[in-house]
């Protein structure tokens, strides 16, 4: 009923930049909060960067001043993420996830919902 759809990762050189994308579709009611986090191989998933449905944005103190997220508002849906990457270290390789806590017509409550991930890879 609900899609994330992430685009935008893929092999950078130190201090080179990606945009990361992310589009949620489907019987959307309503759409919270959305988000990056990134899973690094043999560490946990960490949050990179939230943005309200309020217009305030939070940021992991590792990516603060290079990392950018901004939301559009397409017809008012405030559907699609983005994630400007700056400055990109070998140590942001990771595969990125796309986050939205989103309310269906058919429900009453908002749930957490998850993309399925784009590759980021920073390598000389």
């Amino acid at each position: 009923q609900v899609q994330l759809v992430e685009s935008g990762g893929g092999l950078v050189q130190p201090g080179g930049s990606l945009r990361l994308s992310c589009a949620a579709s489907g019987s959307i009611f309503s759409i919270g909060a959305m988000g990056w986090y990134r899973q690094a191989p043999g560490k946990q998933r960490e949050l990179v960067a939230t943005f309200s449905s309020s217009g305030t944005t939070n940021y992991a103190d590792s990516v603060k001043g290079r990392f950018f997220i901004s939301r559009e508002n397409a017809n008012n849906a405030k559907n699609t993420i983005f994630l400007q990457m700056n400055s990109l270290k070998p140590e942001d390789t990771a595969v990125y996830y796309c986050n939205a806590r989103i309310q269906l017509y058919s429900s009453n409550y908002y749930s957490t919902y998850w993309g399925q991930g784009t590759q980021v890879t920073v390598s000389s």
